[in-house]
């Protein structure tokens, strides 16, 4: 019975409350548009962290605190993903899509966002290998690439994640990852299983 009233709990959340209805629509468009092009275009990020910053300083009761949080989920959001995108491991519509994700969320959620959308590229990376055949690259590379971050890091060179295409396990859109990892953190926040 508790599992029925949480899960019209959300069905009510999602109806009432634009901002996740509107993170969802916009998570699923770029998960597609990642998967068939590898791009996630910028009217999709930028709009959709313009409607995050301008709904949640509109409807707060302190407004300027409400933007703040705001702002602070998008700075979050996008740093915990440049990293990856100055190692060349990731795209910059992935950043993008990321910062948006803290816009709406707010600071201490997007890092959590960041975690479930890491967990989610992990399992992917590991599907996507397998549905290829390509477990032993996988894994080659990642034993490399640990211990040459490690190495250039004791060196203190800047490491570059960047491989050679014969060498690579494949291309996952990670614009996917981001999306399901996202969605999974927001309904298990809402169903009270985080």
């Amino acid at each position: 019975m508790q599992e029925f009233h949480a899960l019209l709990e959300l069905l009510a959340m999602l109806v009432f409350d634009p901002r996740t209805a509107v993170l969802i629509a916009l998570l699923v468009i770029a998960g597609v548009s990642d998967y068939r092009s590898y791009r996630i275009p910028n009217w999709l990020t930028f709009g959709g962290a313009t409607f995050a910053l301008v709904y949640k300083t509109v409807t707060a009761v302190s407004p300027g605190s409400a933007f703040l949080l705001a702002a602070g989920g998008l700075f979050v959001g996008f740093l915990a993903m440049l990293p990856l995108y100055v190692l060349h491991a990731m795209g910059a519509g992935d950043v993008k899509l990321m910062a948006m994700v803290g816009a709406f969320l707010g600071a201490d959620e997007a890092l959590q966002a960041v975690l479930f959308a890491f967990i989610a590229g992990g399992v992917g990376a590991i599907g996507f290998a397998l549905l290829k055949g390509r477990v032993g690259v996988l894994l080659r590379n990642t034993r490399e690439v640990l211990f040459s971050l490690v190495s250039l890091s004791v060196a203190g060179v800047r490491p570059d994640a960047r491989m050679h295409a014969a060498r690579s396990a494949g291309r996952l859109p990670y614009g996917v990852c981001i999306a399901i990892g996202t969605i999974g953190f927001v309904l298990g926040r809402q169903l009270g299983l985080l």
